[in-house]
């Protein structure tokens, strides 16, 4: 038996000399404060993860290369798992050494390269070859790399080069799905290690890098694939497990509960998300929200001053003729109940500044979405004014449902730096709200009760332009995370009318998406670097029947 510290750091990509001083310090505090004779890191953990294009740039390599020189030279008195980019005959690979006392031990090289979705490590790296299996302490301890637990063959070939533990370093983002992904992780390496007989250690980082969150959560499983140990989600941790290397013990199948719930899991990514991209990208003076009275304004208010504390978050509220009284006054009870800084700005004169200015152009013309898209504008330059007078970030408050069928106004509501809740649908906002008034209520009711309206014209409601959300979201679900076409849709119950017309409202406005603020990405298909569709297309979708 010996002590192993799992160390989930909340790391920057491209932070060389940060991470390592970083990946020094842990190292040296496993030896020192926890007794541990082996201290893991994440996958990448010197550069960060991804790095994408950064891994071009040859100065970028080399100074990789130098900063794991520099552990090597530092730490002694404790064996580390250290996750690096590793140029090698002139290919590079995405590796992990095992360094101890002044050595590199072993380097491993990562065998299955994910080229899907998020990922493209194919346009980086080569493929590792060779199983890695290092003697240490009187055990046998083999290293893979994220990808290589998910498919067949690199952990079968570690084990039976003689591994009696394997330590598997990841950057795995965060998503939902049935289930969280911590989830999904943690059931599929409990079946590999019950089968293999071996105890599995998943070392997981943590923290925002632009549009992916990852979620720590690091595990241990025996070989049994009985759950052990289990770290902090979003969060940083070192972990301090301790590991028998006893006989390989008769599999089982062993009741996983989840930790914590489907909305707690997407509150908590997008709070740290938020502290992040703020912190990260050195928006030290806070945030400003546009406040509407409505469900998403609301949440995305909530989650800020969650992720920053009530004294960096600015609250604007800009009523047009067209704003209802009630919204007013519940965007005014959300700031009161949050104790943020909070201002209102009437548009109004503003708009008949910009409708006198286009008076003659636009004369003998009936007013149309024109008029309510100059409202919206309006307050995005009143948002992007005061970003710049007190240096805030602005955080947009569009959902996904919103932006996959074009139901946002480029440079109005889209304007901003960080879009919170990008990705998440809107029947997912309901939930996050109520769940977030579930820990301590700042969401007046009639907020989650009202219909849905933008306020842009007279009695406007949602539903007057979209389907139900509740119709809606099963759609766009089945469309864009699923692939599925509209005869799949159809099939599956929904109104042909509302599946293609929602199908074509999708492909027609991939060029607003295209400019759209990055936000944090929390479902298995986000818009962005994780789908990629052009924007001139002569594809469309129609029915067969029409």
């Amino acid at each position: 038996m010996f002590s192993i510290a799992l160390a989930q750091l909340n790391l920057i990509v491209g932070d060389i000399e940060g991470n390592t001083s970083r990946i020094i310090n842990s190292a040296l505090d496993a030896r020192d404060k926890l007794g541990c004779q082996l201290v893991v890191f994440s996958e990448l953990s010197v550069t960060g993860y991804p790095p994408e294009d950064l891994l071009l740039r040859p100065a970028f390599i080399a100074s990789s290369a130098r900063a794991v020189d520099e552990i090597v030279r530092t730490v002694e008195g404790v064996a580390m798992i250290v996750g690096h980019p590793f140029l090698q005959e002139g290919k590079l690979f995405n590796a992990a050494s095992f360094i101890f006392n002044g050595s590199i031990l072993a380097t491993y090289c990562k065998q299955q390269l994910p080229n899907y979705s998020v990922f493209d490590e194919k346009r980086y790296f080569k493929e590792g070859q060779l199983a890695c299996v290092v003697e240490h302490d009187g055990s046998r301890i083999g290293i893979t790399i994220c990808e290589d637990i998910w498919e067949h063959g690199p952990v079968e070939r570690t084990v039976e080069a003689g591994a009696e533990l394997v330590i598997n370093v990841n950057a795995s983002p965060f998503h939902i799905d049935e289930v969280d992904r911590a989830e999904q992780r943690l059931r599929m390496v409990a079946s590999r290690a019950a089968a293999l007989g071996v105890p599995i250690l998943y070392v997981n980082q943590v923290g925002l890098q632009d549009e992916l969150v990852f979620d720590g959560a690091s595990f241990v499983v025996d070989g049994t694939g009985e759950l052990k140990q289990r770290g902090a989600y979003f969060e940083e941790e070192t972990l301090v497990v301790t590991v028998d290397l006893a006989p390989r013990p008769e599999p089982r199948a062993a009741p996983i509960q989840s930790a914590q719930s489907l909305e707690q899991s997407v509150y908590r990514a997008l709070t740290l998300s938020v502290y992040d991209y703020t912190t990260k990208n050195k928006f030290d003076a806070g945030v400003v929200v546009g406040l509407s009275g409505g469900v998403d304004s609301a949440l995305t208010l909530a989650i800020a001053v969650d992720a920053l504390g009530p004294e960096k978050v600015t609250a604007v509220m800009m009523p047009s003729r067209y704003t209802a009284d009630m919204s007013v006054a519940d965007a005014r009870t959300e700031a009161e109940n949050l104790g943020i800084d909070y201002h209102i700005i009437p548009i109004e004169p503003m708009f008949q500044s910009f409708l006198l200015g286009l008076q003659e152009l636009f004369k003998d013309l009936t007013p149309d979405e024109t008029e309510e898209n100059l409202q919206a504008r309006c307050r995005g330059i009143i948002l992007m004014a005061i970003s710049n007078k007190f240096h805030k970030i602005v955080l947009t408050t569009g959902n996904k449902s919103e932006m996959a069928v074009g139901y946002a106004t480029l440079y109005g509501d889209m304007a901003g730096g960080f879009a919170v809740i990008k990705d998440v649908p809107k029947t997912m906002v309901y939930r996050l709200a109520r769940y977030r008034n579930s820990v301590g209520a700042v969401i007046p009711q009639r907020v989650l009760t009202r219909p849905p309206s933008a306020e842009l014209r007279p009695d406007q409601k949602d539903a007057d332009s979209l389907p139900d959300y509740d119709v809606l979201d099963p759609i766009l679900q089945r469309y864009i995370e699923l692939d599925q076409s509209p005869e799949q849709i159809v099939a599956a119950g929904f109104s042909p009318v509302d599946v293609y017309r929602v199908a074509n409202l999708v492909d027609r406005n991939e060029y607003k998406r295209r400019q759209a603020p990055p936000g944090v990405r929390i479902t298995k298909r986000a818009f962005g670097r994780d789908r990629r569709y052009p924007i001139t297309s002569g594809y469309r979708v129609r029915r067969q029947d029409a």
